[in-house]
């Protein structure tokens, strides 16, 4: 059962607030005034707090001030009552951390929709979505349930990408973000004198192509599959809609985001700082793990030097010292990696022996 604080100086208010909320089953905690409320919201540890703003002794803005800066009462939402609808009071509120608001006198509707509102914005922001189709369909589920959003998701789609059909090009105005259901796809920067860069590499659970939407300008690269792929297309509007429409909800979305920045930034550091031969050891191991398990690597070696930033040539040699070096192996052209303990300590400035 759901745990709610009621603060109110008004007797009647209180009493038939609280009737309301415990017909609904929750089960309310009530204070007539500020101070109480503080005490009572910090012994009883609530899943929401709503409170008067006009009260002696300590008022709501006081109160939210308070719970706002103790960390294990900050994420309890917070639902400001007040007797007036003037624009400052509803903007201070806000202003403060505020999740929401109600008018005085609200009926009983208004009062259980915004409670059930920021419970399941709360749930939401706890829960944790796996980075798989079914995770993301999942999440878009929950954001429609909370915003109360019905056309979210309704322009998703899900497209298969035959293995080196272009997905879009550098330059093009981004409509859409990509996450990957099956397959390999390959981003990479292509330069005039025909050379080109893989500037990362996306897998299943990944999302990809977001960044120029962030950045509001046109993809900084290309994008293409390696494999055929399976892919789900999510449209502009709904992925700012899921990153703008409320801070808390963005904070989930990102979290699904996340990993494969973070996994850009440690590439392109090491793209600037590692050595060649770093380079190819990890380019090696990331395709090693993307693989499956019963199969060889089976890449060109030209494809393996767009990954490393280099010449073919200095891969190829690279490759011919692992080989010697016992580290893989390479039959008919694929790589067999042996040792991928030894190519760690090759990325982290060790010297790897037989």
């Amino acid at each position: 059962m759901k745990k709610i604080v009621l603060i109110e100086d008004n007797q009647e208010v209180r009493e038939n607030t609280a009737e309301i909320l415990d017909l609904a089953g929750y089960r309310v905690f009530t204070a007539n005034n500020g101070k109480k409320g503080v005490e009572l919201v910090q012994s009883e540890n609530p899943d929401l707090i709503i409170c008067d703003i006009m009260m002696p002794e300590l008022d709501g803005y006081g109160v939210l001030h308070i719970l706002s800066k103790k960390p294990e009462t900050a994420s309890i939402p917070f639902i400001f009552l007040t007797a007036k609808a003037e624009k400052t009071d509803i903007r201070k509120g806000m202003t403060l951390g505020a999740d929401d608001y109600l008018t005085k006198p609200f009926d009983d509707t208004d009062l259980l929709n915004a409670v059930e509102t920021r419970l399941k914005k709360k749930e939401l922001i706890k829960a944790s979505y796996e980075n798989t189709v079914e995770g993301f369909n999942s999440f878009i589920s929950d954001v429609k349930q909370a915003l109360k959003i019905e056309d979210l998701g309704k322009e998703h789609k899900q497209k298969a990408y035959k293995k080196k059909m272009i997905i879009y090009e550098e330059g093009e105005n981004p409509a859409s973000i990509f996450f990957v259901k099956s397959g390999q796809v390959k981003a990479y920067k292509a330069h005039p004198d025909g050379k080109e860069l893989i500037t990362n590499l996306f897998k299943a659970g990944d999302f990809f192509g977001f960044e120029a939407i962030l950045q509001n300008q046109p993809y900084q690269e290309s994008a293409l599959a390696l494999e055929d792929a399976e892919l789900a297309i999510v449209p502009k509007n709904d992925f700012l809609t899921l990153l703008y429409s409320h801070h808390d909800i963005a904070k989930s979305f990102i979290a699904l985001l996340c990993k494969k920045v973070t996994e850009k930034e440690s590439q392109l550091l090491h793209l600037a700082y590692n050595s060649i031969r770093q380079r190819t050891a990890e380019a090696l191991l990331k395709l090693h793990q993307l693989k499956n398990p019963s199969t060889s690597l089976s890449i060109a070696r030209e494809d393996l030097a767009k990954i490393v930033g280099t010449a073919t040539e200095s891969v190829i040699r690279v490759l011919s010292d692992f080989k010697d070096e016992g580290l893989i192996d390479i039959v008919s052209g694929k790589i067999n990696v042996l040792h991928p303990n030894k190519l760690e300590q090759v990325i982290r400035w060790s010297v790897a022996k037989k």
